[in-house]
């Protein structure tokens, strides 16, 4: 039950009740009307902007059209009162009934209250991690895995059909230097002195078993092949090694994506699918022959003023039209991007999420182009970067791996933390913010460690529910029991606004959802940890308060449904971050 979309809806009634009676014009435009919680609770409990953004269309100032709409809410279920703020804002207080309905489909639901069918059933891919396969991956690409992941959950929570998809670069130049790392390696174990890992190589200890598989598997065979016949069957080998490494290390996140893409599939004979995708753009008069400005600043080492296949990216949104053949007759990175952006288009996707690295900025706009040349206003494409982390220990900065050699890999840290502090901190923080990752908070066990304090309000609920089965043995505490209990009872303010709060979870999920921002279902758990955790400490001074009362069974009912409500939006939103409920914590 979603409150706000249910008022939405009374609201447009109303204001088409109002068009019939002649007191509006016809057919005003509410695309622009919203129902939100007030910025400051002591307002009420829904806000709508209405009047401010349809006064001009209703040919009235926004104040006069408030109080009309205000005294039509009045007259609404559920609505005990309507005030008209400033300019024209309404906000509109709920009746206890109102919101003892929304605390009982709370309690129906359990952890399926505020998923929703916002999404229609719409096909979104969401393509994240998509590390080079040249080695593990660091804490930087465990923030996009655990950002694209948690997002993924979040769209799938809001009704849209999800497709998880990695991204492989194994074509280009840095699976030939991985290739020709993992020879050394091969050597080594053949009992060959490599000496000093050359400049230019993957130095990190972790192609050793790769070298030790080609030993074991090509014998000394590979020594007296030249590159050229040893160089593709190294490449397979170590690009499969690395993504079995990768894999496993998503795996230790509570990672899984339902497809790997392989670039070299886009390189096919004649061109393949990228000669196809600029083929189709060139139909469509997207590609001609000309010379691209130099780029503002130092000119790069190759750069080339030369004439050359160009995508006119301008013409969609892009600041310059992107090159499209190297010199030497070869595809472009870019080209192969404008291939896999129509093969995704191809593969039936309505939108296509991009979660890429700090570094990847430069991206956006040109496939957001790409994206509008191939499908058209249809289309949409969304690019999200995830900024840097800084991991810290005790708050000074950790550098080095003994695995990797020049940086810590995520592994690493998963191991020494946890899953759940790597996701829940990762996503304690907008995407698009620089993260300080501090390996000695995140295991704390206290309030100022947000994923202890979030996971302790779970455990705490369950708790509620021991104790009120040591005190009542035969009291039924099954959902259909808890819906029927006297909801009037929990008239506390603690109380009331523990059930706003869950109240705002379904529209806090679709919110979450339409802006691609799973950090707010962080954050809304944190708020609703730190409420359940307050009414749990004026128990304390308040026995009439306590969860459990010994010589009021109906008073117990009443909380204990209030607890497994709170229960089931924790869980719930835990589930959609990645990270665990636990029942118990010692």
């Amino acid at each position: 039950m979603n409150i706000f979309d249910a008022y939405q809806r009374r609201l447009a009634a109303v204001i088409e009740r109002l068009s019939a009676e002649g007191q509006l014009p016809p057919g005003l435009d509410l695309s622009r009307v919203v129902v939100e919680p007030p910025r400051d609770a002591a307002h009420g409990d829904l806000a709508t902007n209405a009047a401010m953004v349809l006064a001009k269309d209703a040919k009235t100032n926004p104040r006069a059209l408030a109080e009309t709409l205000a005294s039509a809410l009045r007259a609404e279920n559920g609505v005990a009162r309507v005030e008209v703020a400033g300019p024209g804002f309404i906000n509109l207080t709920l009746t206890p009934a109102l919101l003892q309905d929304v605390l009982g489909a709370a309690v129906r639901a359990g952890e399926a209250f505020g998923r929703s069918s916002a999404g229609k059933g719409e096909k979104i891919n969401v393509e994240y991690v998509s590390a080079n396969p040249t080695g593990p991956m660091h804490v930087g690409h465990g923030r996009g895995a655990v950002f694209g992941d948690a997002l993924a959950n979040l769209l799938a929570a809001a009704g849209y059909d999800v497709t998880r998809e990695y991204y492989i670069n194994d074509a280009g130049a840095q699976v030939d230097v991985l290739a020709r790392s993992a020879y050394l390696r091969y050597r080594e174990a053949l009992g060959e002195d490599i000496g000093a890992i050359p400049e230019g190589l993957y130095p990190g200890d972790y192609l050793k078993p790769v070298g030790t598989m080609l030993a074991d598997r090509f014998g000394r065979s590979l020594l007296a092949a030249p590159e050229a016949e040893w160089l593709p069957i190294v490449r397979n080998v170590a690009i499969d090694a690395m993504m079995d490494m990768i894999r496993d290390d998503l795996a230790a996140l509570g990672i899984h994506h339902d497809v790997f893409f392989s670039e070299r599939t886009l390189h096919g004979e004649n061109g393949g699918a990228i000669k196809a995708a600029i083929d189709d753009l060139q139909a469509h008069g997207y590609v001609y022959v000309g010379r691209v400005p130099p780029p503002k600043g130092q000119l790069p080492e190759d750069w080339e003023d030369r004439e050359q296949l160009l995508f006119r990216a301008t013409d969609v949104g892009d600041d310059i039209d992107r090159p499209l053949m190297k010199s030497d007759g070869s595809y472009t990175y870019f080209a192969a991007d404008v291939a896999y952006l129509r093969d995704k288009h191809e593969r039936g996707f309505e939108h296509l999420v991009y979660v890429l690295g700090a570094d990847h900025g430069g991206y956006v706009k040109r496939l957001q182009a790409v994206g509008r040349a191939i499908g058209g206003p249809e289309l949409e494409v969304t690019v999200l970067l995830c900024q840097l982390v800084r991991l810290l220990r005790g708050g000074e900065q950790v550098r080095m791996s003994k695995r990797a050699g020049d940086f810590v890999t995520l592994r690493e840290v998963i191991d020494e933390v946890g899953r759940d502090a790597v996701r829940f901190m990762m996503l304690f923080r907008k995407n698009d913010a620089t993260l300080d990752f501090d390996l000695a908070k995140v295991v704390e066990q206290s309030k100022d460690n947000p994923v202890f304090y979030v996971q302790y309000a779970h455990a705490r609920c369950a708790s509620v529910f021991r104790q009120a089965r040591e005190v009542f043995p035969d009291l039924d505490t099954a959902p259909a029991a808890l819906e029927k209990a006297q909801f009037d009872r929990l008239s506390d303010e603690a109380e009331v606004d523990i059930i706003k709060r869950v109240a705002q979870y379904p529209r806090a999920l679709e919110a979450a959802a339409a802006a691609r921002e799973p950090h707010r279902v962080a954050f809304f758990l944190h708020d609703l940890a730190s409420a359940f955790h307050s009414l749990w400490n004026k128990g304390k001074d308040a026995p009439e308060l306590r969860f459990v009362n010994q010589t009021d069974r109906d008073s117990t009912l009443a909380r204990l449904a209030l607890v497994h409500a709170v229960r089931s939006v924790l869980a719930s939103g835990l589930a959609i971050l990645g990270v665990a409920a636990p029942e118990e914590m010692r």
